[in-house]
């Protein structure tokens, strides 16, 4: 049975919160009003092995080292960390929940092409870009211990898992466009709602003896910009399917592409791929609607306030 500890650690992205947007970001056409087929649907997903499965030999040392990583990064992975958020905050039960961007669902994957850097990345490189973005740190050299122990664990918990084929509960839930555009005074009631009881009124999260147990949602402490739960369709998708905390789908798909909205609209560490000025960033890497990076929200531009967290 796993301790009180861990599962506090298991804790999560939920995701949200701020003030009045003026003017609204455009994104796609609202469709006609989203039914409950929505929800994500994980009755036929993959059932990783048991963590008492674990082989008891030394490619087991390594898969039980990906797993302290996993929950406990800023630990196992210090040196390459650059805030108080751990790889579970994103990949939830340590990486084994449908619907969170399962490691099972990852690694049968790649090698891939990525749009985000227009090449092939191995799974290697793209655990890479996790710690650049996700945890605002700097990338693992090819080969170093942390990238080995992380693929180790994803290799083994994807074992039986057909490769190349995207398997039910991979990556994060696709939600339809939303029936209004995302709104941050909505979006700002979630949050207070369904989303401060965990990560505080200030979107900072919540540290029991200096471990983060919910994670800052926005801030110099959380994702960066170039991050993709900075994009709103993955964040919506993500808090639909996974937030509050154990109570997943219980939101409808407006509040969440509202509260993915609010949390989305508040400043955080500027993208590393910086290209001598927000509006040039923008374009070369943010030019989608589903994007805030740049963006005017309550008459500040999003991206600009970055170097003055």
């Amino acid at each position: 049975m796993k301790s009180p500890q861990w599962i506090l650690l298991t804790a999560v992205l939920a995701l949200t919160a701020c003030h009045r947007t003026e003017p609204q970001a455009a994104l796609p056409a609202p469709h006609a009003p989203a039914t409950s087929a929505s929800a994500p649907k994980v009755a036929a997903r993959f059932e990783p092995p048991a963590e008492s499965s674990m082989p008891n030999d030394d490619f087991g040392k390594q898969i039980e080292l990906g797993r302290l990583i996993f929950s406990d990064t800023g630990r196992y992975a210090k040196a390459y960390v650059g805030n108080a958020l751990t790889c579970e905050n994103c990949h939830l039960d340590a990486g084994r929940l449908a619907h969170s961007a399962p490691m099972w669902g990852a690694y049968p994957m790649y090698p891939a092409y990525r749009a985000k850097n227009h090449r092939v990345n191995t799974f290697a490189e793209r655990l890479q870009g996790c710690f650049q973005y996700s945890m605002n740190g700097k990338a693992p050299p090819l080969g170093d211990d942390v990238l080995v122990a992380l693929e180790a664990y994803a290799y083994w918990m994807s074992k039986g898992e057909p490769i190349g084929v995207a398997p039910p509960g991979h990556g994060y839930a696709k939600l339809p466009k939303p029936t209004q555009a995302p709104d941050y005074a909505r979006g700002e009631a979630v949050f207070k709602r369904d989303c401060a009881l965990c990560h505080s009124d200030n979107g900072q999260g919540q540290q029991v003896a200096g471990r983060t147990v919910f994670p800052p949602l926005w801030g110099a402490q959380s994702f960066n910009w170039g991050a993709g739960m900075e994009r709103l369709d993955n964040a919506a998708g993500f808090i639909k399917a996974n937030m509050p905390l154990g109570r997943g789908n219980t939101l409808t798909d407006q509040d969440a592409w509202d509260v993915a909205y609010f949390m989305d609209a508040h400043e955080r560490p500027q993208d590393p791929r910086f290209k001598n000025s927000v509006a040039e960033t923008r374009k070369a890497y943010h030019d989608t609607p589903y994007s805030l990076y740049g963006v005017a929200v309550n008459g500040k531009v999003l991206g600009e306030g970055s170097g003055h967290l």
